[in-house]
């Protein structure tokens, strides 16, 4: 067994709901506007996700350097590929496998994003 599969034993992909919804309560708590609420998910995957990593997306391979808030509020993430960078929507960003610790931020944000929670 290598090094990998050991630190991902018993981890499973997607977390349990929940899980999420744990996540997604200790993330809005004392927030009551939704623009309260995605600042206290910015703060939490800032905190907690583990950054840079690698990504692909339509085929070309790039580094998320980190999570930002653009000007109206949305949580995009910041890709570099070469001297190029530009910003991705979190919601849109494909998770690499194995995933980075504390994507399962990202998971909780796309859930409350959704309303499905």
């Amino acid at each position: 067994m290598t090094a990998r599969r050991r630190i991902r034993k018993g981890k499973s992909w997607p977390p349990a709901k929940s899980k999420v919804v744990a996540m997604i309560k200790e993330a809005i708590v004392d927030a009551y506007t939704e623009s309260e609420q995605r600042t206290g998910f910015y703060t939490l995957l800032d905190e907690r996700l583990a950054t840079p990593f690698d990504t692909e997306i339509l085929g070309a391979s790039l580094t998320v350097e980190r999570i930002d808030m653009t000007n109206d509020e949305q949580l995009v993430a910041i890709c570099r590929r070469g001297r190029s960078r530009q910003s991705i929507p979190l919601l849109d960003l494909p998770l690499p496998d194995p995933r980075p610790a504390g994507a399962e931020w990202i998971e909780a944000y796309r859930l409350w994003a959704a309303g499905e929670w």
